[in-house]
């Protein structure tokens, strides 16, 4: 089976260390992968090279087999397999829900249908199942994200991201701010997307939620110290992952 994404030996540089130190991990359809580390540790610099938001200094990112493009409308086109939900969110206040789920859509349409969505409802249908899936009133598409509330703006993120229907599932910390209950339901969630061809990368505060995932994978220091499976990972690696940290 085809990898999805394959980085090789990349490097990020930063202020006083790198802030990945020749990083190499390889992503399978089908896999959960936990990403977790102490504050600083480069999990967020991770996912940044991963969507394509930073240029490594040095290694290769390689996408279903083939190097990132350098070509901007190519890596654009790469690009738009790989989804990304925030712990910010990034919606858009002051555009309506249908309006931000449609915005999953574009990097695969062209500028005029981009800019037909800040105009008016377009493709509605598609929208409405999509809130239907997350247990979201359909009436919901046409208020302003700025009227929601915080459990439903998760689901609209979600939503945006189910819109954009990527092969490769990134998501920063996304329960760190949510009380134990929406946690609970954004985590699972995610997890029913993860099934082959798809795969989720997901960054963790929570040690104790590495049970739902496949596969756990460790930063310290912008370096990678843990690749392998839950199952086989030991108490005494977590221990030293965090040892001496703040956090």
């Amino acid at each position: 089976m085809k990898a999805l994404l394959e980085l090789d030996q990349i490097v990020v540089r930063g202020r006083h260390r790198p802030r990945l130190d020749h990083i190499s991990l390889v992503l399978q359809p089908g896999e959960r992968v936990a990403l977790i580390g102490p504050s600083g540790a480069g999990k967020s610099s991770l996912l940044a090279v991963a969507n394509g938001l930073l240029a490594a200094q040095g290694g290769r990112v390689v996408w279903l087999g083939e190097e990132r493009s350098k070509s901007p409308h190519r890596r654009r086109r790469q690009q738009a397999r790989i989804g990304t939900l925030w712990q910010d969110l990034r919606l858009i206040e002051e555009l309506s829900v249908q309006q931000n789920i449609n915005a999953g859509r574009l990097g695969q349409w062209g500028w005029p249908q981009a800019l037909l969505n800040l105009l008016l409802p377009i493709e509605t249908e598609a929208c409405a199942a999509i809130l239907k899936r997350l247990e979201l009133d359909p009436a919901l598409l046409c208020q302003p994200v700025s009227a929601l509330s915080g459990g439903q703006r998760q689901r609209v993120a979600l939503g945006r991201l189910l819109r954009q229907d990527p092969l490769l599932l990134l998501a920063d910390e996304p329960l760190a701010s949510l009380d134990p209950r929406l946690a609970n339901e954004l985590l699972q969630l995610l997890l029913e997307q993860a099934q082959a061809p798809r795969c989720l990368l997901m960054s963790l505060h929570r040690p104790d939620l590495l049970h739902h995932f496949d596969r756990v994978v460790g930063l310290r220091d912008g370096q990678l110290v843990v690749d392998q499976s839950v199952a086989s990972l030991g108490s005494h690696q977590l221990d030293g992952l965090y040892a001496g940290a703040s956090n």
